[in-house]
């Protein structure tokens, strides 16, 4: 039986997540952006100890009487963080990513991705997440709000995707133990 596993994202991870990063692209409900960077720019865009990836592992076993020769490991969701501002007065400020394969959507991998990393958000100092996210995007929303999240505004016609205006959600946490 697979199990799912969340730990942190490791170099030889990106062509994994980047390929989840690209369907979640294509499906033109996660982000503005239109193509996946590479490693070297995602890294360096990235804070360092906020990036998590779930793994789903399952062993190789071929039948009960032999043993377990490895586990294989697929990637099935991410969540990094970025910072807020290069500013001094955010340092505790983030914006939140997650991305989840399809296949795997509506397990439960996205709520244990987020509240794994807003626990580590916290570890690393940071008091207040926030996320923009689509309105048409309400698995998303809902995911966030039952990790914390609030809805404080909405941002009109703030980009265009595919030459159609966008609105943005903009939702946040503020910790209840770092920044109180």
């Amino acid at each position: 039986m697979p199990s799912i596993v969340i730990e942190a994202m490791q170099p030889a991870d990106w062509p994994q997540v980047r390929a989840i990063y690209l369907e979640g692209i294509a499906a033109g409900q996660a982000t503005f952006e239109q193509s996946a960077p590479d490693w070297d720019a995602w890294d360096h865009k990235h804070l360092p100890a906020c990036r998590l990836v779930a793994r789903r592992q399952a062993s190789n076993q071929t039948a009960p009487s032999q043993p377990v020769q490895r586990q294989t490991e697929q990637i099935v969701g991410w969540a990094a963080l970025t910072p807020y501002s290069a500013r001094a007065v955010y340092a505790g400020v983030a914006e939140v990513s997650v991305y989840i394969a399809a296949a795997h959507r509506g397990a439960g991998v996205g709520r244990r991705l987020l509240d794994a990393l807003v626990t580590a958000s916290e570890l690393a100092g940071l008091w207040t997440l926030q996320a923009g996210i689509f309105p048409e995007n309400m698995a998303s929303v809902r995911l966030h709000e039952r990790s914390g999240f609030r809805i404080v505004g909405r941002r009109e016609r703030i980009g265009q995707l595919h030459g159609v205006w966008r609105d943005v959600l903009l939702l946040e946490r503020r910790s209840q133990t770092v920044g109180v």
